[in-house]
């Protein structure tokens, strides 16, 4: 007998569904974009319920991937209903800090010698992408693109495992850079993108390395310095 619309369909299919791998792996990636690119913010609580209904799937995945990025230090779980980001402190700002600044600079060194014209283009497009965010003032649109840049830039190379760790800081750190940024900007710091790009042009690898780490030092450094010493 065919189904009627909106019946509700048997707790086997549900279950099916909950326990379908894609499905579960769908909803992870999901959810770890938003922490990436500053989607969820430092003082949010988190709710498997509400973000459940947000993606259109059950609570199961959800919690599952929770418990994902609590293992990855991007959420704390104190308990079923008390989910939330744990607070940047003064010692984890500047261990987060330190742990970007030895690997990304190196994954930028690494990816240069397979970089081509086709994925220079691309890194040229996303900056384009950046300024015109910056020009009108669209943080969401930094942040996705700033990402973009990265991560354009990172995964030249084949060392996946290596650009795995610079996530797990990423997730980290990205709801707090999206309130970094969009308290203080980023007008008054020599453009470091740019100078990555040149570098890339020029195929000097020192130039990169040196570009990377200090859009890093400047970008989250000093400004997050500042907003730390403020909330202080």
């Amino acid at each position: 007998m065919a189904k009627s619309v909106g019946e509700t369909p048997p707790p086997s299919v549900v279950a099916d569904a909950e326990l379908d791998p894609l499905m579960h792996a769908s909803v992870y990636r999901d959810l770890r974009r938003r922490f990436l690119i500053g989607q969820v913010m430092p003082d949010a609580s988190l709710s498997t319920r509400s973000l459940a209904q947000q993606l259109g799937v059950s609570q199961t995945p959800v919690r599952e991937a929770l418990s994902r990025l609590a293992a990855e230090g991007a959420v704390q779980i104190r308990s079923k209903r008390r989910i939330g980001i744990p607070p940047m402190t003064s010692a984890r700002f500047e261990d987060l800090l330190r742990c970007r600044l030895l690997l990304e600079p190196e994954s930028a060194r690494l990816a240069l010698p397979y970089f081509d014209a086709s994925r220079l283009k691309r890194l040229r497009e996303v900056d384009a992408r950046i300024d015109a965010a910056l020009q009108s003032g669209d943080v969401g649109a930094y942040m996705q693109n700033n990402f973009a840049f990265h991560f354009t830039l990172y995964s030249a190379h084949d060392q996946p495992i290596l650009n795995q760790l610079i996530e797990t800081l990423w997730l980290q750190f990205g709801p707090y850079m999206r309130v970094v940024y969009g308290r203080f900007g980023t007008a008054k710091l020599v453009d470091q993108h740019h100078e990555a790009i040149k570098a890339i042009e020029r195929g000097d690898s020192a130039a990169l390395v040196r570009a990377i780490r200090e859009d890093i030092a400047d970008g989250m450094g000093l400004i997050g310095r500042s907003a730390l010493a403020e909330a202080a």
